[in-house]
């Protein structure tokens, strides 16, 4: 275990590909960073990581964990405090059953996942799997509002080197279809808490038959905080989804659902649910029964359905009659049959949505073409933003990547901010009636009218982390001196309550004139139009927006969303700096070990590195630790400029050469800068070394491509086997140690 009191940088321990990244990223940094004293240390937020330490009192001394999670959400309250994060699984449910399968063959006494617990010890067990599965790390660590960005250097790179876009055309038949009414968007209330309501809140449902359901106690709101509420009625959702189905039969086009069933994880499985119980509704209709006492659940997607329905051919004959007389669908992986409603979690909305902009419109469909698109987005909240975005592509073609300009973002998310799927206020309503917010002072905040299987939902988002925001948006306008918008829509409930407190905090900074204020669809249309002049445009917007525009943009701009900048300004005083958005990439973990071709760019990583440096010699002022972090940027500025990054097939660099390359130029750096001697003297000599051997260890790191190699595990590697596939020269570990 680490002596916290000796540690200067956390680097988190996350899953997949950024995970088998780090094995052979992080030996290099703390070879490099221990030049100058500092101790770089880990904290393990990987889903089995949290789901060992959540059953730890069932398990060895030796498999034991501690509570990384809940030890980080403290860290990052503290000022002195510099995480640099990676990405990590936000876990479906598929994705922790799996993982409880693979900790269970080795040898870990963690219960199975119950779907309809019965009992208390199944019921316990489902509440610290339910604190697991979702996005459970962000909301605990993102104790800061987001400063999200792309670095110079890949900027000025992915102009002169342009990714491939898809052409569009103006009769494209691709389009957005929303419910816009009687759903999360148009139901919202939104209210201020005052000091006499603040206090433990209770959400109650007073049932039709005269009963009184509490849903929740202990619910804490803090006085000045926006307090929101909502509900999707679930019959207007099952008739928007069977008239989307008929519309896409009608259009010839691909059908395609996107949801976040990953952050969103109580509502948004259940909407996936709906969809595939809507796909399938003769099968459903014929089968019902037979399907549920075989647990094919629909909220758990088509694979596990059919899984799950084995060796029952009658309904897997049906099942595959109706996906033929429907509309094809939208694929994730067209040569292996996988569609988008088979997995909840493989379809993420600020992925996919980009993905089809950026190709044209264009989804690949089960026979393997690319085809247009019906892009169902059931909740309107933010549907438009792509909507307007495909509008603009079809006036004004393809966003050309070597004269766009930039979009940055300032987004709110400190201390849980709008987190409406990471906390449990959200219900699937068992009964009809009224569902009341009741504040501690016994005010009614809120009150819904709903129906049996209706999901309703709150989320708070406390002042001082909108006065924080408006803070850090009114700094990078300044620093930026360019177009600024708020994307917040004056006639929705939650976004008017923002702009009580945005529009005299901008009058009282005397930026009022450097800020536009627009709801989202405008803002989007005038954002492209920024962009395509190759202007820069900073997006302040809520968190649930800020996750979505910084995948959109930076995916038509760079290509992905990974290699963005992305600084979190804890409110405390200690910064956070994440490696950029983009996921865990599982088909890069899969192509590692068919191929042993390792395609993850740790360009995030890299540019994330710098800043916390950069941080840490602010906070000390130490020129030792500034020169590392002006190495490390020179090193990426090399590994840019000498298109040493990671090439997608086997016979190209990988990750691991590129962090060769990266050590070989962050040395170089070092050897050559005058900020400290010391450091200097150090690294002429690793740098000597590692140009002395450079073609034994390019030659070294080559080996064994082609072949499969083995991890010891998917969510729970074997450390030793990681380490042998992800460090394979003996002379490079030798010389960083």
């Amino acid at each position: 275990m680490d002596d916290p009191k000796s540690v200067d940088i956390i680097y988190t321990k996350v899953d997949e590909a950024p995970e088998l990244a780090s094995a052979s990223f992080l030996p290099i940094i703390r070879s490099f960073a221990g030049a100058a004293g500092l101790n770089v240390a880990t904290r393990d937020i990987s889903l089995a990581g949290r789901i060992i330490a959540a059953f730890s009192d069932r398990l060895t001394d030796a498999q034991k964990q501690d509570d990384d999670l809940a030890i980080m959400g403290q860290l990052v309250k503290k000022p002195d405090a510099n995480v640099i994060k990676l990405p990590n699984i936000s876990a479906s449910v598929p994705q922790l059953v799996a993982a409880v399968k693979e900790l269970q063959a080795q040898g870990y006494d963690i219960p199975d996942y119950v779907d309809n617990p019965s009992t208390d010890e199944e019921r316990a067990n489902r509440a610290k799997f339910d604190a697991v599965k979702g996005s459970a790390v962000n909301p605990v660590l993102r104790e800061g509002n987001s400063d999200r960005r792309a670095a110079k250097a890949v900027k000025s790179y992915a102009q002169n080197h342009p990714h491939s876009m898809g052409t569009w055309s103006a009769d494209s038949k691709t389009r957005v279809l929303t419910m816009g009414h009687d759903d999360f968007r148009s139901n919202e209330v939104s209210t201020i808490v005052t000091a006499e309501q603040a206090g433990p809140a209770k959400i109650e449902l007073k049932t039709d038959s005269g009963n009184t359901i509490t849903l929740k106690e202990g619910y804490a709101l803090k006085e000045g905080s926006v307090v929101d509420t909502t509900f999707m009625s679930v019959r207007a959702l099952q008739a928007f989804l069977k008239d989307a189905i008929e519309k896409t039969k009608a259009d010839g086009t691909l059908f395609s659902l996107h949801l976040k069933a990953t952050m969103m994880k109580v509502s948004d499985p259940i909407l996936f649910g709906h969809a595939v119980r809507a796909y399938l509704a003769p099968v459903f209709e014929k089968h019902g029964d037979a399907m549920a006492a075989a647990g094919a659940d629909p909220n758990l997607g088509l694979g596990t359905m059919l899984d799950r329905l084995g060796s029952d051919q009658a309904i897997l004959d049906e099942i595959k009659a109706v996906l033929n007389e429907r509309p094809p669908l939208y694929m994730v992986n067209s040569d292996k049959g996988i569609t988008n409603l088979h997995v909840p979690s493989d379809v993420i909305i600020d992925a996919s949505m980009p993905s089809i902009i950026r190709g044209g419109g264009k989804g690949w469909g089960p026979d393997g073409k690319e085809a247009d698109t019906t892009c169902v987005i059931p909740d309107s909240s933010y549907a438009d933003v792509y909507e307007q975005a495909i509008e603009d592509m079809k006036a004004n073609g393809a966003l050309n990547p070597a004269t766009a300009g930039t979009v940055q973002n300032i987004g709110l998310m400190a201390q849980k901010a709008e987190e409406y799927g990471s906390h449990p206020t959200t219900f699937e309503i068992p009964e009809a009636g009224t569902v009341r917010l009741i504040a501690a002072n016994g005010d009614e905040l809120s009150s819904h009218k709903v129906e049996a299987g209706d999901i309703w939902r709150s989320a708070s988002t406390t002042r001082a982390a909108i006065e924080d925001w408006i803070k850090l948006a009114i700094s990078r306008q300044k620093a930026e001196g360019c177009e600024a918008i708020f994307w917040l829509n004056a006639d929705r409930a939650h976004d008017a309550q923002l702009l009580t407190m945005v529009r005299p905090a901008l009058e009282q900074a005397g930026a009022a004139d450097r800020f536009q204020i627009m709801a989202p669809g405008a803002a989007t249309t005038a954002t492209f139009d920024t962009i395509r002049q190759g202007k820069t445009s900073i997006a302040v917007t809520g968190n649930v927006l800020r996750d979505y525009l910084t995948d959109l943009f930076p995916i038509l701009e760079l290509g992905t969303s990974a290699k963005m900048l992305s600084i979190v300004k804890l409110m405390d005083g200690g910064g956070l700096f994440e490696t950029g958005a983009g996921g865990s990439a599982p088909k890069h973990v899969q192509q590692l070990v068919e191929q042993n071709h390792l395609r993850w760019d740790s360009l995030g990583e890299f540019t994330a590195l710098s800043e916390s440096l950069k941080f840490l010699a602010d906070e000390r002022n130490d020129p030792k630790i500034l020169a590392l972090a002006e190495g490390a940027e020179a090193a990426t500025q090399a590994i840019l400029e000498g298109e040493l990054s990671p090439g997608r097939k086997v016979g190209q660099n990988d990750n691991r050469d590129s962090h060769f390359h990266f050590a070989l130029n962050w040395a170089k750096a070092l050897s050559e800068q005058d900020r400290s001697p010391e450091l200097a003297e150090h690294f002429s000599q690793v740098y000597a070394a590692l140009s002395e051997n450079r073609e034994t260890i390019e030659r070294e790191l080559k080996e064994g491509r082609g072949q499969a190699v083995d991890l010891g595990g998917y969510y729970h590697t074997d450390p030793a086997k990681t380490a042998k596939v992800m460090r394979p020269s003996a002379t490079l570990n030798e010389i960083i140690g």
